[in-house]
């Protein structure tokens, strides 16, 4: 019977040792476990930290292109502020060459007031306009002589200072008159 005595002592022993075992193992697996956990934390602390220093670097590229987006919005502002100057500078010198063009035409309806010769023109003109077609356009010649830099010369008189045959009469006059160009009076010389 000292066989059978030993055996429930025996179980007891084989039961604990199993266990401890179990326990061991189980210790093992858990700390297994959590070094596999540990490595996975690991390795997300280390992308999470990745991703963090790529958010910090497009934080700064956001940074300067919102800079550079304030730089280009404040260039566009000065460049309408510049526009905007250039534009009430050019009416300026429009309202400035308006004011000189009108002081011209004034001066130069002064001086046709006081040109005798500008004148005779309105009045021949004038009296052509009353006299009828045929009149006007013997008129007309002349001033188109007057206009075209004087080809035809009219003397005082309203003489032509070309002969019947149609040359040019230069310096004395053959039918007996006396003939001045009023725009060369060096020009027979």
């Amino acid at each position: 019977m000292g066989n059978v005595e030993t055996a429930p002592w025996v179980w007891v022993i084989v039961a604990i040792v199993a266990v401890v075992l179990i326990v061991l193992l189980l210790l093992a697996t858990g700390r297994r476990r959590k070094a596999i956990q540990q490595k996975r934390d690991d390795a997300h602390r280390e992308k999470a930290a990745e991703i963090r220093r790529d958010a910090e670097n497009r934080e700064l590229d956001a940074r300067e292109r919102e800079a550079k987006a304030a730089r280009a919005r404040a260039d566009a502002e000065q460049a309408q502020v510049e526009a905007a100057r250039l534009r009430q500078q050019a009416d300026q010198q429009a309202t400035e060459a308006k004011t000189l063009r009108d002081d011209v035409n004034e001066r130069t309806r002064k001086a046709d007031e006081l040109d005798p010769d500008v004148q005779g023109e309105r009045r021949n003109s004038g009296a052509a306009r009353q006299e009828g077609a045929g009149n006007a356009a013997d008129l007309g010649r002349g001033s188109a002589a007057h206009d075209a830099g004087r080809d035809e010369s009219w003397d005082d008189a309203g003489q032509n200072d070309r002969d019947r045959a149609g040359r040019r009469n230069d310096g004395a006059n053959p039918g007996g008159g006396s003939h001045v160009d009023r725009e060369n009076p060096r020009s027979g010389i």
